[in-house]
């Protein structure tokens, strides 16, 4: 089964980019949500995950903060 995955992210963010890459690399769907333009999510990003920096990760409820490629493996069962 697929699993949920979010991304709080900024278009400027290198780590963002990143990120965002290897999820298409590696064909997992997701949503990017661009807190620069959304300060409710921004605020809902900090809520969950205690950081302002992006990209913050939510897998299934599982917060990753920053780009941590075997954290995402990991949690992804990549």
């Amino acid at each position: 089964m697929a699993k949920s995955v979010v991304i709080y992210s900024t278009t400027t963010c290198p780590f963002c980019i990143r990120a965002k890459q290897y999820l298409k690399d590696n064909n997992i769907q997701f949503q990017d949500i661009d807190v620069s333009e959304n300060h409710e999510k921004a605020q809902e990003m900090i809520k969950k995950s205690g950081q302002m920096g992006v990209p913050v990760i939510e897998i299934d409820g599982q917060i990753i903060v920053g780009f941590d490629k075997e954290k995402i493996k990991e949690v992804l069962g990549l």
